[in-house]
């Protein structure tokens, strides 16, 4: 990557929008003008190319992860900053799972998305600091619990997580209610959870946005 990258923002928040904007002209970096919603950023990336992407995720139309997926369809070499106020363990997972370039915290010194573009620029990736303990704590003690259950269980303790009750889940899978049954306990043994059904709907539940994200 050249040593003055072309940058794009986009950030349904005008006066966030506007700041980074500014910041990044008095830092000298080749700006394009700033994006206002997902679809207006993906137009704008696809045309234009830029060497960097600088996304929140919830924007109007098309989220920054809807955005990404689209232009890796797309095979744009645009890397991918995320800069968002979410921390939660299944947006950075998602993220991971992208392949996305860096995920910043919107409240963090303008000196972190500096050293992140430099981090790109030299074929890096750069997660915030403060996601270490995210990961480390919460994501990868579970993905390393998901990993040991099978396809049909994981596609089981999805449905779980969406409310789905056994009597249901059988419904859906054509399978009969012994079977679902049967199939938690084996999920419960392999979490390591309490042996109840109860403890497997809150372990499901509480990690909803994971699930769904694998």
């Amino acid at each position: 990557m050249k040593n003055n990258p072309s940058i794009l923002v986009a950030d349904d928040h005008p006066m966030l929008l506007k700041g980074l904007l500014d910041e990044l002209h008095q830092h000298g970096y080749s700006v394009l003008e700033g994006a206002t919603h997902g679809a207006e950023a993906l137009e704008s990336i696809l045309a234009h190319q830029p060497d960097i992407a600088i996304l929140d995720i919830e924007m109007p139309i098309l989220t920054g992860f809807e955005v990404i997926k689209k232009c890796i369809e797309e095979d744009c070499e645009t890397k991918f900053i995320i800069l968002t106020s979410y921390k939660e363990k299944a947006y950075v997972h998602k993220a991971k799972k992208l392949n996305i370039s860096g995920y910043l915290l919107k409240d963090e010194p303008f000196s972190e998305i500096e050293r992140c573009i430099q981090a790109l620029q030299k074929d890096e990736k750069y997660f915030s600091s403060s996601f270490t303990d995210v990961f480390d704590k919460e994501i990868y003690p579970q993905m390393d619990k998901i990993k040991y259950l099978s396809p049909s269980e994981r596609t089981i303790v999805r449905l779980i997580a969406q409310g789905k009750t056994s009597k249901e889940i059988g419904e859906l899978l054509s399978i009969s209610h012994r079977t679902v049954q049967k199939h938690r306990g084996n999920i419960i043994s392999k979490l390591d959870l309490p042996p109840s059904m109860d403890a497997l709907n809150v372990w499901a539940s509480e990690n909803k946005e994971l699930l769904l994200s694998l």
